[in-house]
């Protein structure tokens, strides 16, 4: 662990007594006690491991990095599509390549963990695992009072109940981006965020993957997008085994022989090495939270009302712990309202209506809102609108019209409900949909807006059109 400044608040000039505790130093926990300090408050934020939590350490960062890398080499082998001009590009070095990526971690957890503390006289940082006693909450040598506290101590991968497993090696997204070699075959269980994330990029570094899902990949997103992304990572040379049952994992000749039963019949898929990415579960064990009376769900995560309070007063929770919205932007959001209510009463209220989701695959799947079957569910009468990316100008001029673009929007007031993106820009192109959903805006309002040409984001007007136009017999940017 990377050396930090530890002030004990219980002998600490500045904070003898914390108005706030904010258990967990990872994006939330600094979310919630920058805030509190700004309102004034001596905030004790208590920290167990690396500093900076999962994003910066062992997620979000380290694993973007990465992905683009390998998309360097993608799109030197995929120039042809443009004609007179051939590429290649290969990977030289991996040990070179981690190193990099270890250092941008590095940087990134000093700027924006580390040198803070500093900036903040009304914080004190205290190294140790939490647990709520009797007494108050233990950390080390210290005890807190209890009065007002933010639990953000986020969430680790979770290990399915596969039988076998426990006696089988295998790696997690935490192991997986720390390799020191690449395996030659590498089967990933699950086909979400994770798993079709890293499995595009390993793949496009020369391994060969496998993706094995129950169900579907992205199994909670449109299934159009579902299928097609399938489609393009299938052209990558992946292949993709859905609707599987599982039956037991084992050690084979060559590694690992996971027995599986598809469409009824037994298969067995063998690789030289496992990547378990089957969801996130809460960090809440050895914390103490029965001994507090804080309520859990079934997987561990605390529960939470609207104001991100728990059942017990006084104390809230905000980030992965929660068990919803495992986005880093989410968890900050939620801490900095988290520590707000716990400080000056329960007056806001989270909202994640709005909330942009990013799968950074290529294309990428971009969302925001309902799906089209959530918003039946809920009880819209809703109309949709798809758009295949052929009808995108500047995908067209960029010779790659891989994805869609689906509107969901209610039926009588074509209020937009969801936007759901299948883009190699479609990360950047959806925040024009989270400010219309956000302001509750139609799609016609959409169609009437002034959007760039030659862009990816020109489609969301382009769909919008397509609620009372046929696209395609429309002229170049008229509308």
């Amino acid at each position: 662990m990377d050396a930090v400044t530890t002030h004990d608040c219980c002998a600490s000039s500045r904070a003898t007594i914390p108005d706030l505790v904010v258990i967990g130093a990872g994006s939330a926990g600094f979310s919630a006690a920058i805030r509190a300090s700004e309102l004034g408050a001596n905030v004790a934020l208590i920290g167990h491991g690396t500093i900076g939590g999962t994003c910066v350490n062992i997620g979000c960062v380290p694993s973007k990095t990465l992905i683009r890398a390998a998309e360097v080499l993608h799109h030197a082998k995929s120039s042809s599509r443009f004609a007179g001009i051939a590429g290649a590009a290969r990977l030289n070095d991996w040990s070179a390549l981690m190193a990099q990526k270890d250092q941008l971690v590095a940087d990134l957890r000093g700027a924006k963990y580390h040198a803070l503390l500093p900036d903040y006289e009304t914080i004190s940082y205290v190294e140790g695992r939490a647990r709520f006693t009797g007494a108050g909450i233990k950390a080390g040598s210290a005890i807190f009072p209890a009065d007002r506290v933010v639990i953000a101590v986020g969430a680790s991968p979770a290990i399915p109940p596969i039988e076998g497993l426990a006696a089988t090696p295998y790696l997690t997204s935490t192991s997986a981006l720390a390799l020191d070699r690449l395996p030659a075959s590498l089967l990933i269980i699950g086909g979400g965020v994770i798993g079709c994330e890293l499995g595009q990029m390993f793949a496009r570094f020369g391994v060969a993957v496998t993706i094995i899902c129950r169900t579907r990949l992205l199994p909670k997103s449109e299934p159009e997008i579902s299928e097609a992304l399938a489609g393009y990572l299938r052209d990558e040379g992946i292949t993709i085994r859905d609707g599987a049952q599982y039956e037991r994992i084992r050690r084979g000749e060559t590694g690992i022989a996971f027995d599986v039963t598809i469409a009824d019949r037994a298969e067995t898929i063998e690789a030289e090495q496992v990547l378990i990415a089957t969801g996130r579960r809460a960090n809440t064990s050895g914390m103490g939270l029965g001994t507090a009376g804080i309520a859990l769900d079934r997987n561990g995560a605390i529960v939470t009302d609207e104001h991100l309070a728990t059942n017990r007063c006084g104390t809230y929770a905000a980030g992965d712990v929660t068990g919803r919205d495992q986005y880093v932007y989410m968890a900050a959001y939620g801490a900095k309202l988290a520590a707000e209510n716990a400080l000056n009463g329960n007056s806001r209220r989270y909202d994640a209506r709005a909330m942009p989701e990013v799968v950074f695959t290529d294309p990428q799947v971009a969302s925001v809102g309902l799906t089209e079957a959530e918003a039946r569910r809920q009880g819209y009468e809703v109309r949709s609108v798809r758009l295949d990316l052929a009808q995108v100008p500047r995908a067209l001029a960029a010779r790659d019209t891989r994805g869609l673009i689906k509107l969901v929007a209610e039926a009588g007031s074509l209020m937009l409900v969801g936007a759901h993106i299948l883009a190699p820009e479609g990360a950047d192109s959806i925040q024009t949909a989270v400010l219309a959903i956000k302001h509750n805006l139609t799609v016609a309002d959409l169609a009437e807006t002034l959007f760039p040409y030659l862009t990816t984001v020109e489609g969301l007007k382009l769909a919008s059109l397509g609620f009372q136009k046929d696209v395609a017999k429309l002229s170049c940017c008229a509308g």
